[in-house]
């Protein structure tokens, strides 16, 4: 039974960037489950923040604790640009033009941090995600904090449940995730859980399919029925995720590398939405969830897209230290 479960994880796990974009289309394609999946969001973010902590290699963690400024800017760049960028959109704008629905989506998005599986995917593109790591659990422990604030100052009335609510729940599901983690890192033990890694990609990607199919809740009949919306929060995503990677190599290259610059780049463009939609319990307006719906799109799709460009910056050999 143990190698039956687990030779068809580790298969797909293997296949992890084919597997992630062909599963954004298998949910599309599969409207009739959408809506029995959607309820199942947030059972899925609970177990993608078990797999970050059971993954996390706290050893590497903790010597590069060592290095508090690079992990401190890295940090502050995550949590402040973005938010930065697109609060000044809407506020430029004003939230009539915007709309509160597609304010509340950019501001979701702003306050989230980067989705968990940017050090699975970066390590899938064959950097090493160790930095990264580091930072992701910073960001995600700060999230309680930082968050009800973001969506507050961008989308002020819209947010739907109180900002004091929502960090608290944002607490339980980070902390109730971590103390799962923990328990399963005493009984299966590190070195089986390194040993099992394709599975547990495998596992994870079948968690980020169950995740895809209830995200396209509504979407097709969407897209037939408001075709411009969903074109417009398309173009927007992906202009969210490409700008976050062109931004962090132009700035951040300089103080981290490029290689480096990439990933937390790459971090910064793709945030895990699924979190606050799930510490909600799923209740936002009709245009928000479109929104969420459409922003996970590059998040599927674009592990795929950088493979080129991530094997060219891998051939190119690292600066000498001085």
């Amino acid at each position: 039974m143990h190698t039956i479960l687990l030779k068809p994880l580790a298969l797909i796990g293997r296949q992890g960037t084919k597997a992630l974009a062909a599963s954004i289309f298998i949910g599309l394609a599969l409207p009739q489950f959408a809506s029995l999946a959607r309820p199942l969001i947030g059972t899925c973010v609970f177990f993608f923040l078990v797999f970050t902590f059971l993954r996390a290699d706290f050893g590497a963690i903790r010597a590069l604790l060592r290095q508090p400024g690079r992990i401190l800017l890295a940090w502050f760049w995550i949590v402040a640009s973005l938010p930065i960028a697109l609060g000044g959109i809407v506020l430029a704008l004003g939230h009539d033009l915007v709309g509160p629905e597609l304010a509340l989506g950019l501001a979701l998005m702003a306050a989230a941090p980067p989705i968990l599986s940017a050090p699975a995917v970066a390590t899938l593109l064959g950097f090493d995600a160790s930095f990264l790591v580091t930072v992701l659990v910073a960001s995600m422990v700060t999230t309680p904090l930082t968050a009800p604030l973001v969506a507050d100052v961008i989308a002020g009335a819209a947010v739907p449940i109180d900002t004091s609510v929502l960090a608290l729940r944002l607490a339980l599901l980070l902390g109730g995730a971590a103390v799962l983690a923990q328990v399963l890192r005493w009984l299966l033990g590190l070195a089986r859980i390194a040993r099992e890694r394709a599975a547990l990609d495998g596992l994870n990607v079948v968690f980020f399919f169950i995740f895809a199919v209830g995200a396209m809740d509504g979407v097709a009949d969407a897209m037939v029925a408001n075709p411009v919306t969903v074109v417009t929060d398309a173009l927007i995503v992906f202009v969210v995720a490409f700008a976050g990677i062109a931004a962090g190599l132009l700035v951040l290259a300089a103080r981290f590398g490029a290689r480096e610059a990439f990933v937390i780049g790459y971090a910064t463009g793709h945030r895990n939405m699924g979190l606050l939609v799930a510490a909600m319990a799923g209740a936002v307006p009709d245009g928000t969830w479109l929104y969420f719906a459409m922003a996970q799109f590059p998040i599927y799709l674009m592990p795929l897209v950088l493979e080129p460009l991530a094997r060219r910056m891998l051939r190119t050999p690292l600066p000498a230290r001085r």
